[in-house]
């Protein structure tokens, strides 16, 4: 017969004691109930109901089938005890699945399901089909069934939609409006760009910089005389400032090549040429500082012949402009000669439609936040735009050109600092315009999961690698250990492992002295950048090791005092400053804040904390020396004592420096002397002539001819050997 009509009638019975029971408790209560309190105005009770409610029926309904229910599984359990049919095979299990999706994944009907289930302590009557199992469970049932199980593997994410935001397709060249250039004055430091930008605009940005030299990247737009807007950015040529340098070929139509007519080629003006090569941009060469007597316009350009950049002169195609920044020499003559290169270029732009721009500086102010310098290269901006770049957005509330005066729009080819960015973009980021803030936040959304993603995927190489490596190393290290005994192999291990043992203090003191933790903030997002460049070619680990902890942009906070407290390290900050509170808190928790505005002044001070990190190389620098011309022994209480005649053949022997025993070259004995007399009489100092008798803190016998050398020992600072190239 089925079982299941088996379970069914057994059931019946059951129910029917149950209401045999029910029904003997209901008339209990009914008896009960004939008698009634006298109720009281002091004291009033609550009615009885001569009748028991329904809410109790079903109360005293599962009363009394529980025990029926607990006899019938237990009867099962004594039934079910026989052995369960083993099946070879292997489950592919979840951490929660229902009794029909287990039975399906094993290939058995429920009932076997249930028959497995009576050996754990569920309740095999409360389950359905689509009753939930967890994982322990899930295991027993497959355990008990003779077969094997695995974890089944997560799904895969679905697939998301490509929601970032892209570039327009090419315009109509039909409507397409002629715009200004945008050119970029290159070359080495100290060559005279900004002068040469000053002279053009009329103005003395040169005079501002801090060190004389530019640290920043710059875009101003300049009016000539004869009416055509020139966009110019100038560029760092200090050598820290290469991706800056990289950044503005990337946005630019023309490089202006400076180069000081009386130093030449030099290592920044080749590596603009690099530059402008790589980005696929025309130069014009301006030969600065030519009032100069000693200036050789002629030598500057054979020297450039070297590089590929061959002037007109010379059968090439890059103009050669002769001229004098600080005199304003032949200025008109380069600003004519860019205008006719700009011409040939034909350059144009489509003034409608969403915006795109790339950002040349990005920086954070006190006052007005997350603020950005762009060059808008398509659509014109206005307020209201909605802007997207990297994984931020802004919504433009204002506007300013280079003197800080508020514009309504930024048409292609101008330079426009933008306020209303959430948070702060970085340099060199395309910006792109969307049609509402929902969509710029899809955008940044987007983008931010595809950085997760690969961030995941190079995360996970990595630990493959590492679990490949390690696994080998095990691998290695059992088939090392594999004669020796268990005891043998449990010395071997500890003493492998013995390094990756909690330090002593002493031990974690010295090891911390020898790691240097900074801090760096900088004004703008080009200044860190290029600061960190310089750093990633520090080469001196095995000396001190340097970590930054944090960087960014901004003046000096509790924040940065508080990292440097926890790693205790130094706060270094460029162009930015620290108001009084923050540097007596700093004073107070003993944290060195050093500031600069000069790049090369901050590197140099961070090589002289790096060599103060480092523990001082001892020099013995000789006092005296002695060579032993006769041995002999004394008797002094039970003990003999090894004495040596000597002569002091150089400097003189002091008592209380230290000696060395040297013979045939090689150094026996460090330490001091316990005796030194002159004819029987003790001294302290020997000169040179004199004869002596010694003796050491040890007993070692003297041969003829040995040396005695007295020496002291000094301390002396070392300095780091990493060479950041400037």
């Amino acid at each position: 017969m089925n079982r299941r009509l088996i379970l069914k009638f057994e059931n019946l019975i059951h129910f029917h004691g149950a209401c045999r029971q029910l029904h003997t408790l209901s008339c209990r209560s009914v008896c009960r109930a004939q008698w009634k309190p006298v109720q009281t105005s002091t004291c009033p009770t609550r009615s009885v109901h001569p009748y028991p409610q329904c809410w109790q029926k079903d109360k005293l309904f599962r009363v009394a089938s529980s025990p029926c229910r607990y006899l019938s599984a237990k009867e099962e359990k004594e039934k079910g005890r026989r052995k369960l049919p083993m099946t070879r095979g292997e489950v592919e299990i979840r951490q929660q699945m229902t009794v029909e999706e287990l039975a399906r994944g094993m290939g058995k009907d429920i009932d076997h399901i249930y028959e497995a289930l009576l050996y754990t302590d569920i309740d095999v009557d409360s389950l359905e089909p689509d009753s939930i199992l967890y994982e322990d469970s899930i295991k027993l049932i497959v355990k008990k069934s003779g077969m094997k199980y695995k974890s089944a593997k997560l799904k895969e994410e679905k697939e998301r939609e490509n929601k970032d935001a892209v570039k327009r397709p090419p315009a109509d060249p039909a409507f397409l409006t002629p715009r200004p250039p945008v050119v970029t004055i290159m070359g080495h430091v100290d060559h005279g760009k900004t002068t040469l930008l000053d002279s053009l605009r009329k103005t003395q940005v040169a005079a501002m910089e801090a060190g004389g030299i530019t640290q920043h990247i710059g875009a101003f737009l300049v009016h000539l005389p004869s009416g055509e807007k020139i966009t110019f950015l100038d560029t760092p040529g200090h050598a820290a400032f290469s991706a800056m340098r990289a950044r503005g070929t990337h946005v630019t139509d023309i490089v202006i090549l400076v180069v000081a007519a009386e130093d030449g080629v030099m290592q920044q003006t080749v590596e603009s040429i690099e530059h402008a090569k790589n980005a696929g941009v025309p130069l014009i060469l301006a030969i600065n500082k030519c009032d100069k007597p000693e200036a050789d316009p002629e030598r500057v350009k054979k020297e450039l012949l070297a590089h590929d950049v061959v002037c007109e002169e010379f059968g090439g195609d890059v103009q050669a402009v002769s001229i004098s920044a600080l005199k304003g020499d032949n200025l008109m003559v380069l600003a004519e000669a860019t205008v006719a290169l700009a011409e040939m270029l034909e350059l144009k732009a489509d003034y409608t439609g969403l915006v795109e721009g790339t950002i040349i500086e990005s920086r954070k102010d006190k006052g007005k936040g997350p603020v950005t310098t762009a060059i808008i290269q398509r659509g014109t901006l206005r307020k209201g735009c909605v802007l997207v770049a990297g994984k931020t957005w802004a919504k433009v509330r204002f506007m300013f050109d280079e003197n800080g005066k508020a514009v309504d729009a930024a048409s292609p080819s101008i330079p426009v600092e933008i306020m209303g960015w959430k948070e702060v973009p970085s340099a060199g980021d395309d910006i792109l315009e969307v049609e509402s803030e929902q969509r710029a936040h899809e955008v940044v959304a987007w983008r931010t999961y595809v950085e997760q993603q690969e961030k995941m995927k190079k995360d996970g190489e990595v630990i493959e690698a590492k679990q490949k490596e390690h696994r080998m190393e095990y691998e290695k290290k059992q088939q090392d250990l594999a004669h020796l005994s268990w005891r043998q192999r449990k010395a071997a291990l500890y003493k492998a492992s013995k390094h990756l043992m909690p330090l002593k203090p002493k031990e974690r003191t010295e090891m911390e002295k020898n790691v240097l933790s900074i801090i760096i903030k900088g004004d703008v997002d080009g200044s860190v950048e290029a600061i960190l460049s310089v750093l990633d070619s520090y080469d001196a680990d095995d000396e001190c090791k340097l970590d930054v902890i944090h960087f960014g942009m901004g003046d000096i906070s509790e924040t940065d005092l508080s990292l440097a407290e926890t790693f205790n390290g130094v706060v270094y900050g460029f162009s930015v400053k620290a108001n009084e509170s923050i540097k007596k808190m700093a004073a107070k928790k003993g944290i060195k804040i050093k500031l600069h505005s000069i790049i090369y002044k901050l590197i140099e001070d961070l090589k002289d904390e790096l060599s103060s990190r480092l523990t001082p190389s001892v020099v013995e620098n000789t006092v005296g020396e002695a060579s032993v011309l006769d041995t002999f022994s004394v008797t002094v209480g039970k003990n003999k004592i090894a004495v040596a005649g000597c002569r002091v053949q150089k400097g003189q022997l002091d008592k209380k420096m230290k000696f060395k025993l040297v013979r045939k070259g090689n150094v026996i004995w460090k330490g001091s002397l316990s005796s030194l007399k002159h004819h029987k009489d003790d001294v302290q100092v020997i000169k040179t002539g004199m004869d002596c008798g010694l003796s050491l803190d040890r007993h070692i016998e003297f041969n003829i001819g040995d040396e005695i050398i007295c020496y002291e020992e000094k301390e002396i600072q070392q300095t780091t050997s990493w060479d950041p190239g400037f």
